[in-house]
């Protein structure tokens, strides 16, 4: 049976294992410009360091206005792809395949990072801007953003082709189309954020038409080699809202779109749901969209034991694990795992071989 620690290849890349880590904002550009910064070199670098199979880093933003926070990374220029290179470089140095998330915050955008003492908009003296969405719904305690036109929606899509273009460039060999967490992708697809009366508003498939078309657009760009993978949210928690069926449903239409791979979590797009969390408390609906959706799948969150993670893999809930919280706790908790299972994956840096569970 295929395990935690066995390879895993997608096209042209060849995984060294399917412990992987999810994309983790780090709000750390502090020019905002959107240039990767020497944190983000050293935060990344040690993650691969510790024997992931893949990094993927944060929600990296196509457009200006498509940041969450005025801090966050961006990928809509040559500076960025070019600070964004080195980084690359190292990843691969140590092994593991890199990853990058591309992202348009949406109506989630030009807000204040969690650690500021203020919440909400950041207002344009401060350095924000106005929001888009698919409607003029504002996100709970956020400002109103502004609808996007029908025929702005094209650049939209042009931006993430570019970034993607930029992302092959800087040598990242995974880009992640996000569509998960309230942010602009999951608010067109969602019933409770799209209120659209055009081509793009009302039902499952015109809600989809723009993540589709990027989807296409990518895959046209970027050429059979390199994976592609989707994020999705599997569902709003919230009655009337999007479903892990829905999710299925669009998972099958982005596969044949090009994408490759389905990357499951779940809310972000409404405040004040309840979440039942707990332990792997979103496997369900990894395993749910791989058996609806005839998809490979990766699950996240709260997934923070060896053996735990080994089980979601080996029993085919899911084709990989995430991690993220387990791994800022301890970058090298893929080596860890593989100890406490036994395994010996041949990739423990020799620097570090006598530290190493002795």
């Amino acid at each position: 049976m295929t395990g935690l620690f066995d390879e895993l290849t997608l096209r042209g890349t060849t995984f060294r294992n399917r412990l992987w880590i999810a994309p983790m904002c780090q709000y750390s550009v502090e020019r905002q410009d959107g240039v990767p910064t020497p944190w983000h070199h050293v935060h990344l670098g040690g993650l691969a360091r510790g024997g992931s199979g893949l990094v993927i880093a944060e929600a990296t933003a196509v457009v200006p206005e498509g940041r969450i926070t005025p801090q966050d990374t961006g990928i809509w220029t040559d500076q960025q792809r070019d600070a964004w290179k080195p980084i690359v470089d190292t990843i691969h140095t140590m092994g593991a395949a890199a990853g990058i998330q591309l992202a348009h915050a949406g109506r989630k955008a030009s807000t204040y990072r969690p650690w500021s003492p203020h919440r909400g908009t950041v207002p344009a003296e401060e350095g924000g801007w106005t929001p888009v969405a698919p409607s003029a719904v504002a996100f709970t305690g956020y400002a109103e953003p502004r609808a996007l036109d029908a025929a702005e929606l094209p650049a939209v899509v042009e931006a993430f082709v570019a970034a993607a273009r930029r992302s092959l460039e800087a040598g990242f060999d995974v880009l992640e189309i996000h569509a998960a967490h309230g942010y602009l992708l999951h608010q067109f697809l969602s019933p409770l954020s799209n209120h659209r009366e055009d081509a793009y508003g009302g039902s499952l498939e015109n809600r989809a038409r723009l993540l589709l078309e990027i989807t296409r657009a990518v895959r046209a760009e970027i050429g059979q080699e390199h994976p592609l993978f989707v994020r999705f949210s599997a569902t709003d928690w919230a009655e009337d809202g999007w479903s892990v069926e829905d999710t299925a449903t669009v998972s099958q239409w982005v596969t044949d779109a090009g994408a490759d791979f389905i990357d499951v979590s779940s809310g972000g797009l409404v405040a004040g749901v309840r979440i039942p969390t707990g332990p792997g408390y979103q496997v369900e609906f990894a395993t749910r969209v791989r058996e609806l959706g005839g998809v490979q799948t990766s699950a996240v969150g709260l997934i923070t034991e060896a053996q735990q993670a080994d089980e979601i893999v080996r029993s085919g809930r899911a084709d990989a694990v995430m991690v993220a919280r387990e791994a800022l706790r301890d970058p090298h908790v893929a080596l860890r795992w593989a100890h406490e299972l036994g395994v010996d994956v041949g990739y423990v840096p020799r620097q570090y071989e006598r530290a190493m569970w002795v």
